[in-house]
């Protein structure tokens, strides 16, 4: 079925009429947008400044007003939740706390009309999903020029273009940009633009709150990169900004700190919105065990989101609390039996951090098994156990984060178990690679793309846990720990395999996304220009890590030498590469050839409608009626959109009604 929208549906935007007339300055000052947010934006900052100078006046410090540090750290909290408010992020809900007679929808904030309505608050799942795709993938763009700028000094022994402080911000605002401003939301942007078409849902549950959760991201991104603005500097204490050294750097630390309250405040709602989108509004008949696989992978992500990110949450906060009240979480020096625990940082952020390799991984997961079922036109196998071996690792990610510490100087008697339980893991994790090996075997392939960034993603994802599994025996960990073999391993898992899967998913559902098709000749191009010249960039590290070349410095002996010069050079042809990417996207958006509603001939939900789909998803509820993955068997059929004299078909069956269905898979 190709569903066109039905106009007593559409928001009450008319695409064919004039644009009105530009509003006065005032009104639009007024009115929710970014003239009210940049003038709360100042606001803010002036509350900010009010709120220190008061307080430090009454409690009689000296220059109470000049405090910078305590300024900016009060400013990087105000400041963006008053942008928020001015943009309009909560003014339902202000409406509402207020007790003001209830207003009728509109429907004037869903869907889009123009390229502007991408730069408001929307409450449409589709229009949110390109907002968080497009905004993920500058900042990939970002992260990967600091990583350029980070080759480039490596290129050769010695300091060549910055300070080794410099270079130590460098690396920090890559890896955060890279883990919490692209991989983790890209992901949602994929499942918030899909997820609900796959169930049969017209939206997320909580539209709103979606729509809030994607703002806190740009703010949460652009705290970090101002932190090159501040004295002293960037962040310069990693990803993981391990106490005491968060606790006693610059005031630059503090973007850090704060902007990651952000992005876990981002990613928590996200999650809390699938988990009730996918419990409370399937389709009549989709039960979970017709559920597709991506529905599953997110499903089990927002568990994990929703049990861990606090965790990291609390870190966080507790590092503020050091640096700017003066506690004393971290601090080992205190005396009178009052010392912090300097280890108790590390426990908390890996509680959180380990099962966030999995919140990086599994949404990926549910990518590739849909393509490979799609492009090799056969159902996955073993399909149940592909579930239940997402929930094992929601649950097994839980007991496996202390294998992080194995050189902390924690107690020895922990390493055991976490060496135990980290090998187990690999378990539901190898499950799941036989199963698409299975899916793949005899198969009728389709090599376009995402296809090949799927297969791709299998063989760099192996690689990168048969050196996970090697990082979980404690002899062999404390040899490598903190050399490159670690910076090659995780590069393996997270670009190996997170954006394998992340460019697989954009190239498959960008058809559906744009309603046009990608140029596969750039796009088979980009793939094995990325294909080689990733393993040509960090399949080395192995062995310098190896040999003992440490991690996170910006010189290094010249015995190295040889291979960084090399890497260096690898990895330049790999971020242009990308840019091979980013051409044939807007190309593609721009003009490409015009896509059907189902190019791929797939089963599942979101393909039945046109592309892109209507605004509220479905003209007709539609009915689920078998499994995601029948390819292969005559006459089925996952979900069907039918008349009121059409009879329903259980799953499985081929009857007459499943026939005459307005909405069949070929």
């Amino acid at each position: 079925m190709s569903a066109t929208l039905n106009p007593s549906s559409s928001p009450a935007r008319n695409p064919a009429a004039p644009p009105p007339p530009r509003a006065p300055f005032r009104t639009r000052l007024r009115a929710p947008g970014w003239y009210r947010a940049a003038l709360f934006s100042a606001l803010g900052l002036a509350f900010a400044y009010a709120l220190v100078g008061v307080i430090r006046t009454a409690m009689s410090y000296k220059h109470p007003w000049t405090s910078g540090d305590a300024i900016t750290m009060v400013a990087l909290l105000a400041v963006p939740l008053f942008f928020l408010v001015g943009l309009g992020c909560f003014d339902y809900w202000f409406y509402w706390a207020a007790g003001k007679p209830t207003r009728a929808e509109d429907h004037s904030s869903h869907g889009a009309t123009s390229w502007r309505d991408y730069f408001r608050v929307n409450t449409d799942h589709k229009v949110i999903g390109l907002q968080y795709i497009c905004t993920s993938f500058f900042f990939l763009f970002v992260g990967g020029l600091l990583a350029m700028l980070i080759r480039a000094e490596l290129a050769q022994p010695g300091l060549q273009f910055v300070d080794s402080n410099t270079y130590n911000g460098l690396f920090s605002v890559h890896a955060s940009l890279l883990i919490f401003l692209f991989i983790i939301p890209v992901f949602a942007g994929i499942a918030n633009y899909v997820l609900p078409l796959m169930i049969g849902a017209p939206d997320m549950a909580f539209p709103r709150l979606n729509a809030l959760s994607f703002w806190l991201l740009p703010l949460a991104g652009t705290m970090m990169l101002s932190s090159f603005l501040a004295p002293g500097g960037p962040f310069t204490s990693g990803w993981t900004a391990y106490a005491p050294l968060s606790t006693t750097q610059p005031v630059g630390q503090m973007f850090f700190t704060i902007g990651v309250q952000f992005a876990g405040a981002s990613s928590i709602a996200t999650a809390l919105n699938f988990l009730v989108t996918v419990i409370t509004m399937r389709a009549p008949g989709m039960s979970f065990w017709r559920m597709p696989l991506l529905v599953w992978a997110n499903f089990a992500t927002s568990l994990l989101v929703v049990i861990a990110t606090p965790f990291i949450a609390a870190s966080q906060f507790l590092v503020l609390l050091d640096r700017g009240l003066g506690f004393h979480f971290f601090d080992s020096a205190v005396g009178a039996g009052r010392d912090g625990n300097v280890l108790m940082y590390q426990h908390v952020f890996w509680f959180y951090s380990h099962p966030a390799v999995y919140i990086m991984m599994l949404p990926g997961f549910g990518i590739v098994s849909e393509i490979l079922s799609v492009k090799s036109r056969k159902p996955i196998f073993g399909y149940r156990m592909m579930c239940f071996s997402l929930l094992a690792i929601v649950v097994l990610g839980f007991t496996v984060w202390a294998h992080h510490m194995f050189v902390s100087g924690m107690q020895t008697w922990i390493r055991i178990p976490m060496m135990i339980t980290t090998a187990i893991i690999a378990v539901p994790t190898g499950i799941k690679i036989f199963s698409w090996l299975a899916t793949l075997w005899r198969g009728v392939l389709h090599l376009d793309t995402a296809m090949l960034f799927a297969l791709g993603f299998l063989t760099m994802f192996t690689l990168g846990g048969i050196s996970g599994v090697m990082l979980a025996m404690i002899p062999f960990t404390i040899h490598v720990s903190d050399t490159y073999f670690i910076v090659a391993h995780i590069h393996y898992v997270l670009f190996g395999g997170s954006l394998f899967t992340i460019f697989a998913g954009i190239y498959f559902w960008f058809p559906k996304m744009t309603g046009r098709l990608v140029d596969e000749r750039l796009g088979k191009f980009h793939f094995w220009c990325t294909f080689i010249f990733f393993n040509l960039t960090f399949a080395p590290m192995h062995l310098i890590g190896i040999q003992g070349m440490p991690r996170r410095v910006a010189d290094y002996a010249q015995q190295f030498a040889g291979w960084n010069a090399f890497i260096s050079i690898a990895s330049f042809f790999l971020g242009l590469s990308t840019l091979v990417f980013l051409y044939n996207i807007v190309a593609s958006w721009r003009g490409g050839p015009r896509a059907s509603g189902n190019p791929w001939r797939s089963l599942t939900l979101e393909w039945q409608v046109s592309s892109p789909p209507p605004v509220f998803n479905f003209d007709r509820v539609p009915t689920v009626v078998g499994g995601p993955y029948e390819y292969g068997v005559p006459g089925a059929v996952h979900g069907i959109f039918e008349s009121a004299e059409v009879e329903r078909t259980p799953a499985g069956a081929t009857a007459v009604g499943a026939r005459r269905a307005t909405a069949t898979a070929e």
